[in-house]
């Protein structure tokens, strides 16, 4: 009876372990390449940790996995208190919750870990999926962005996500039998995200990209030769150059566009152009909140506030046509006040912080979970200066789903 009770337990653990590993390469794989791709792997996820509550797992969950799940908690829990209190209904706790959902799906990876290669490989699908179909669109079909199945900002910046994680593979990748193939597919995948970004025009992923380039030095260049990291440095350069260069990646006219923006803005001849829309709304976002600095106004309170200002002439007219101020912070601060602010940089910081401690482990295959999450929170904190990502439903899923991955992966294998 103890030899059949121990294969069952046996059995159900190897196979939870292949349900995991095909629900987080799903995550990635077809996460902008179909409708609302990046929910079926999430839904697999939560959907498979009912499982705890039948078997009950031992997970031994030590300080920081409880301060990284109570980041994830205190951000709904901030959320779904401001919908209440702001009238907003059961749409106003659609997206908060679902970082409150990304709980239970940490926990199931923590007691059922996938192989790392279905993470990986999930990665570089979703980035050579992503930076394909965007090529395809520009350069075939001559779209002017490419906007995949998402609003063109997130398709943009969810593509370029998906490829710098690739980068951070590569120290896995490293120590694998076929480290030639694995290579070579994370450098393509890394490649095509990238594009995928370019292609599509979204400049805010484009401003984090030295701070992207700072983690992956710290956590890989800086152990190399001095002669390798000046040829990459080299490489870097000549590939920024070239990227500017050809005009099929609509990176000059983008950077220009800017330009233009900026003067036009400055001049007062308009401010309605997109950064001059952007800066006229963060303006009217510190004007609301001076106003009300501790509790915030609300996502009701913030249009109508908003709609004053306009009518009095502070602001544009154009910032009543977004209900937000297209910047995370600002977002967080003048809709749910300081303690909105606070639980949104603590769910950046925190796992940042526990993240970097292993950005200089010995072991290659934590190290490139270690690389991972530090670029996750990175990247939506540069994302954030331009746009409120955690707002849409793509920004949401791939942020909480995605931490709750690559957490518990790495909580396990931190174990020693």
């Amino acid at each position: 009876m103890t030899t059949m009770f121990y294969h069952l337990r046996t059995t159900l653990g190897m196979s939870m372990r292949l349900y995991t590993s095909l629900a987080v390469f799903l995550l990635s794989a077809i996460a902008l390449i179909v409708p609302s791709g990046y929910s079926l792997g999430a839904v697999m996820l939560l959907l498979g940790s009912i499982v705890l509550l039948i078997k009950q797992p031992t997970l031994g969950l030590k300080r920081q996995d409880w301060l990284v799940i109570a980041a994830l908690v205190a951000y709904a829990s901030i959320g779904m208190l401001e919908a209440w209190w702001d009238g907003q209904g059961s749409r106003g706790i659609d997206k908060p919750i679902r970082f409150l959902l990304a709980v239970p799906t940490l926990l199931l990876i923590m007691a059922y870990p996938p192989r790392l290669g279905w993470i990986w490989s999930g990665l570089v699908v979703g980035a050579i999926g992503a930076g394909g179909w965007a090529g395809w669109q520009k350069l075939a079909e001559g779209e002017w962005r490419a906007t995949g199945y998402t609003h063109v900002i997130q398709f943009g910046n969810l593509s370029m996500l998906m490829g710098i994680l690739c980068l951070a593979g590569l120290g896995w990748a490293w120590v694998q039998p076929r480290r030639i193939l694995w290579l070579t597919l994370l450098l393509v995948g890394a490649l095509m995200g990238v594009l995928g970004s370019l292609f599509s025009g979204s400049r805010g992923g484009w401003v984090g990209i030295p701070f992207v380039l700072l983690v992956l030095y710290r956590g890989y260049a800086c152990h190399l030769p001095g002669l390798i990291k000046g040829g990459l440095l080299v490489s870097l350069v000549a590939g920024f150059s070239l990227v500017y260069a050809l005009p099929q990646t609509g990176v000059e006219s983008r950077f220009h566009e800017a330009l233009n923006d900026v003067s036009l803005y400055l001049s007062g001849e308009n401010q309605a152009t997109s950064l001059g829309a952007r800066f006229e709304m963060w303006k009217g976002a510190f004007y609301l909140i001076q106003e009300k600095p501790f509790i915030g106004w609300g996502d009701n309170g913030y249009q109508e506030g908003m709609q004053i200002l306009a009518d009095k002439g502070a602001v544009h007219p154009v910032v009543t046509e977004y209900g937000h101020p297209h910047n995370e912070f600002l977002n967080a601060f003048a809709k749910r006040g300081l303690v909105g602010l606070g639980v949104l940089l603590t769910l950046y910081l925190i796992p940042m912080k526990f993240f970097a401690r292993q950005l200089g482990s010995p072991n290659l295959e934590l190290r490139s979970l270690s690389v991972a999450g530090v670029l996750l929170t990175v990247a939506y904190i540069d994302f954030g200066l331009s746009q409120a990502f955690l707002i849409h439903n793509s920004g949401v899923m791939m942020y909480a789903f995605l931490l709750a991955v690559l957490w518990g992966s790495f909580a396990v294998r931190n174990r020693g």
